[in-house]
């Protein structure tokens, strides 16, 4: 766009003929229509320049031979702007715009480019998260009603949003062609009017990628309301990822043009991409992306790198569904996951990030994997074929909604225990939208065509879920001043400071021994904070049988107490010091330990410069070279 026109460019494999169609901005009917003239081509791209036209009064389309298309690369689509809108559309409903140029950024840094090992992720979807009536924001389903919840993101430890698909697509999915099969019945959405219409409510599909979705607009322009919205996140500390569907056959020029125009214009942080992992390997080597966070499936570092990262942040990382079936095997009780489990919690690769996550957006929420054995798909209209098979749930007694007060307490204590597997792992944890307040979706593990209440956050259990919040928001805090428990390079389980007690160890029923036979299911994980500069000591006690299990302490430096810190079982943690060589962990139950010193004020507890302990000392014994008997 320049002062005195707007030039306009056409991608056209085919020798048709190609021609401008100007609308006059808001209305369907055509204002001007102009031939694209034939000697003015750059390999297939046709270009073209109208003089005395302004972005402020005019909408476009391209018409190729007899098809109207609107422009792939639009910065605005029209037509679309309501969402769920299954109306009747004409050829020239939906049409492409021009987005507004003059936008004051003023200090805002792109990106924020807070380390993996730092970030605290939370994944929603822009409509569904402030949508339901209890939202407590004026401007509910929109960028802006977003915003509105960042006090609440903020306040819960949260510095990265991950945005479901936020570009335009198009919500209607339409009845399938004869030889694709019936399509599904309907599903639950009061907008969708015509028969065999369903409606893809999460958006991983092909759409206008270089546009925000117009209908996530509160004031009808996407573009001024995504900038505001994100500048606001950022001057609040936190991250914006957008996730991206790109499938096949992909064109990898336009990923990488699409990708930098959203972080040139719109100054976003990171994407989390779904797409062929060949294609996005390439993209690591964009310098324009050299310091955006890229996620996928799995980005092969070392060999993109060649053992050559010249950019200090790790700017790649992986979506960990190891971590995923592991800890959710483990929670439920299943034998032979423990060294597994153990691991995962370990797993930190030098070149890229890991992505933990227990819960997502295409299966069980938190709630829900702990209240359901099966899935409840039936409203889908599937007849039950979709979603995962299997989720590795348990129900704790009682499938769904429940009275029962031993069933509900167990459930609660396994959430706990869930967000304390992730939260306390070296990746990067990532937590579902609603999690933290108990958001079911009554069982459905793929309620992908719903805009109701089974898809939007349910904000009426944040009262009676405060005691939950209160302890993930107190588990955030708590990984955040431990530093041990979020290191940027990987535990290694040595002593390479020579302090005498290694990084990380593994405790059974003896002391530096991790028993990791086939049926057990409990273990005591040690960090030494000398290895992140801290003078403590944590003891992360797990047990996922459903009866009691002892583990042994070892012993501390001289001048330093055991102290239990979290306890997700027992919300009254005892402060008193635990002197003894071994502690019990109820059934179902994980134990946070803290080393502290305890010695009067004046004197010192043997360490040298503050960090590392003088003495070498082990709990009963020398300690051994670690035979943890970790899976790799």
């Amino acid at each position: 766009m320049e002062q005195d026109g707007i030039t306009f460019s056409a991608a056209v494999p085919s020798e048709e003929n190609v021609n401008l169609i100007l609308y006059p901005r808001g209305k369907e009917e055509i204002a001007q229509e102009i031939p694209f003239p034939r000697q003015h081509y750059t390999g297939i791209v046709r270009t073209m320049k109208v003089e005395g036209i302004s972005p402020g009064e005019y909408e476009y389309n391209f018409r190729i031979g007899d098809r109207v298309t609107v422009d792939p690369a639009a910065h605005v689509v029209r037509g679309r702007d309501v969402f769920g809108d299954a109306g009747p559309r004409g050829e020239h409903q939906v049409r492409g715009g021009f987005a507004s140029e003059d936008f004051d950024w003023g200090e805002d840094q792109v990106p924020l480019a807070i380390p993996y090992e730092d970030v605290i992720a939370y994944h929603l979807h822009v409509r569904g998260f402030t949508k339901q009536k209890n939202s407590r924001v004026r401007h509910k389903g929109t960028f802006l009603g977003l915003q509105e919840k960042i006090p609440y993101l903020k306040e819960l430890g949260i510095n990265q949003v991950i945005l479901m698909p936020a570009y335009e697509f198009d919500e209607i999915m339409r009845p399938a062609a004869p030889e694709d099969g019936p399509a599904g019945t309907p599903p639950l959405s009061s907008a969708l009017q015509a028969p065999g219409e369903k409606l893809n409510f999460w958006g991983y599909t092909k759409g206008h990628y270089f546009a925000p979705k117009y209908s996530y607009s509160a004031t009808k322009d996407p573009v001024r309301e995504f900038k505001t919205m994100v500048r606001a996140f950022h001057e609040n500390g936190i991250e914006v990822v957008m996730e991206f569907a790109f499938p096949d056959p992909v064109n990898a020029g336009m990923v990488n043009e699409c990708l930098a125009w959203w972080v040139q214009e719109y100054h976003v942080d990171g994407f989390s991409l779904f797409m062929n992992q060949e294609t996005a390997n390439t993209l690591a080597g964009n310098p324009i992306l050299m310091r955006t966070k890229l996620i996928s499936g799995y980005f092969p570092a070392d060999s993109i790198y060649q053992g050559k990262r010249e950019h200090a942040m790790r700017s790649l990382a992986e979506r960990n569904d190891c971590f995923l079936t592991t800890a959710r095997k483990l929670l439920k009780g299943d034998e032979n996951q423990l060294g597994d489990f153990v691991a995962r919690v370990r797993y930190n690769p030098e070149n890229a990030g890991v992505m933990n996550y227990i819960t997502g957006h295409d299966g069980f929420t938190m709630m829900d994997l702990v209240s359901y054995d099966k899935k409840h798909n039936e409203a889908n209209g599937e007849q039950g074929r979709d979603g995962a098979a299997c989720d590795y749930s348990w129900n704790c007694g009682a499938e769904g909604p429940t009275r029962k007060r031993s069933v509900l307490k167990l459930r609660q204590r396994q959430m706990k225990n869930a967000f304390a597997m992730m939260l306390l792992a070296q990746g990067t944890p990532v937590l579902l939208a609603g999690d933290e307040i108990g958001n079911s979706q009554q069982g459905n593990n793929n309620p992908y065509c719903h805009d109701s209440e089974l898809t939007w956050v349910d904000w009426s259990r944040e009262k009676t879920a405060q005691d939950l919040t209160d302890f993930v928001r107190r588990l955030i805090a708590f990984r955040k001043e431990h530093r041990i428990l979020h290191r940027e390079k990987a535990l290694t389980g040595g002593d390479s400071l020579s302090c005498g007690y290694p990084d990380f160890s593994c405790h059974g029923s003896r002391a530096w021994y991790g028993d990791f036979d086939y049926q057990n299911r409990h273990v005591g994980l040690m960090y030494n904070g000398s290895y992140a500069g801290e003078d403590t000591f944590i003891y992360v006690a797990y047990n996922f049988h459903w009866e009691s299990r002892s583990l042994a302490l070892p012993k501390l430096p001289e001048g330093m107490d055991w102290r239990e810190e979290i306890n997700t079982g027992d919300e009254s943690c005892c402060q008193e010091p635990i002197r003894e060589k071994e502690i019990e962990v109820p059934g179902r139950c994980i134990r946070i330990l803290v080393g502290k010193k305890t010695l009067p004020e004046g004197k010192t507890n043997g360490r040298k410069n503050g960090n590392t302990p003088a003495v070498k000392e082990k709990a009963g014994s020398e300690a051994p070279k670690q035979e943890d008997r970790i899976k790799e």
